[in-house]
């Protein structure tokens, strides 16, 4: 592989904002860690929507024109992020995962409409199996990282930052493939903001490339972040990387486990991927004014040592609903005693029956309310709790809905929950259902 030269500049990042800005949200900075870190801000794009900073670069990339049917190859979250945004523009995705990624973010991927194909080996089977099956279908390959639309649609996180903290000093930024480490590049190439890129000491792809000059292949090596598992920077994504990024450091699995550990602690639900640019910062002793971007928060899994909790949000106890059965219900202007469509279901106990019931709406809020306190661990959740506000990821809304189907013996699709995030919206809709079916 030959470095390239770029044809990407700000320009292409402020396209990119205009274009995604209906389907992404503005995370916030938030300084949660102040008393332990003074001066650290924290990009919050665990709680963006799809969980992680991916459904930037996958709109910008989706939203073009005649882009119907689309292959990519995907640790997850960037494939997440296509499913979610396909469904509504009427596109099919297919997603090419490595055996060993993460089987729940798999799942959840199949569970938003996309089709998942598992190849043995590693990133570097995973790309070349998606480029292949792309070929053959004539589908368009919208890789992970390495393309221009998805690293300009990235770099709308560096935008967001300066905005938001012009007196950044330097910006800790986690890189795998190294799309989101070039988009905040571009989006930085005229500010004087240090920018550091924050790889796993086990795959310094990007540090390696730079002290020979030019993309090396390093052999494979595991890492507990499994989005950063990349083997070789991209050709779009090296270039940038090389004209723009101030300094590159490495953080070990222990590092990386410790500050997913100090971010869970303070509420900010991260995945180990969303925790490596906090390790960076702890590794560099950052002064002054600094922000280090959470990328995502899909496939939690806390530590024992984080914070106590009756159970791990992965490994939910299954929810069995309030303790009463669900009332006899009419549909909408019916009076007591009319006859109503049999429909199968269960009791919130989680005992399958048939009844000529359905759930009212008061029922299915209760539910939803229940699900979300369980799902979430914040017992103080009620009907108007919104979903993306109190940190919520893919995987936890995956759990919410599947929750709502074992009840309910009813298909929700997850896409359901990032449109109707309260309770008492999304029982409003599945309610309809009942009434519509």
């Amino acid at each position: 592989m030959t470095a390239s030269v770029t044809r990407l500049g700000p320009a292409d990042v402020r396209a990119a904002a205009s274009r995604i800005s209906p389907h992404v949200r503005r995370t916030p900075l938030t300084g949660v860690l102040r008393g332990t870190l003074p001066g650290l801000l924290l990009k919050a794009e665990h709680l963006q929507h799809g969980g992680s900073f991916k459904i930037r670069g996958a709109a910008n990339a989706l939203l073009g024109p005649g882009v119907r049917r689309i292959v990519t190859g995907s640790s997850g979250n960037h494939g997440i992020a296509l499913a979610r945004l396909a469904a509504p523009l009427g596109a099919e995705v297919t997603v090419v995962m490595a055996a060993g990624a993460n089987p729940a973010k798999a799942a959840l991927i199949r569970a938003l409409g996309a089709r998942t194909v598992t190849v043995p080996g590693d990133v570097v089977d995973r790309e070349e199996r998606a480029r292949s099956l792309a070929e053959r279908t004539g589908a368009t390959l919208v890789p992970s990282s390495d393309h221009e639309l998805v690293v300009a649609g990235q770099g709308t996180v560096g935008a967001e930052i300066l905005a938001d903290a012009p007196d950044t000093g330097t910006l800790y930024v986690p890189v795998g493939g190294g799309g989101l480490l070039a988009g905040v590049c571009l989006a930085a190439r005229d500010h004087r903001v240090r920018i550091v890129g924050v790889e796993p000491a086990a795959l310094p792809r990007y540090a390696r490339s730079l002290e020979v000059g030019h993309p090396v292949l390093l052999p494979w090596a595991d890492t507990v972040a499994d989005g950063l598992r990349g083997r070789c920077p991209g050709e779009v994504t090296y270039p940038i990387v090389r004209d723009r990024v101030d300094s590159l450091i490495t953080v070990d699995d222990s590092e990386i486990t410790a500050a997913m550990t100090l971010l869970h602690r303070h509420g900010v639900r991260a995945e180990p991927t969303g925790a490596v640019a906090l390790a960076g910062v702890l590794r560099d002793g950052a002064r002054g004014r600094a922000v280090a971007v959470v990328s995502g928060g899909n496939g939690v899994r806390p530590p024992m040592s984080a914070v106590p909790r009756p159970r791990s949000l992965s490994n939910p106890a299954p929810y069995r609903g309030s303790p009463r059965p669900l009332p006899e219900a009419r549909p909408r202007g019916a009076r007591p005693g009319e006859s109503v469509r049999a429909r199968p279901g269960r009791d919130p106990r989680g005992d399958t029956v048939t009844t000529h019931a359905r759930p009212t709406t008061a029922d299915v809020t209760e539910l939803l309310v229940a699900a979300f306190r369980e799902a979430l661990d914040l017992p103080e959740c009620d009907e108007h709790s919104d979903f993306y506000e109190l940190g919520g990821d893919s995987l936890t809304a995956f759990r919410i809905t599947a929750h709502v189907q074992e009840a309910l013996d009813i298909e929700v699709p997850v896409a359901l929950l990032f449109a109707y995030p309260t309770p008492a919206e999304l029982a409003d809709v599945i309610e309809a259902d009942f009434t519509d079916a």
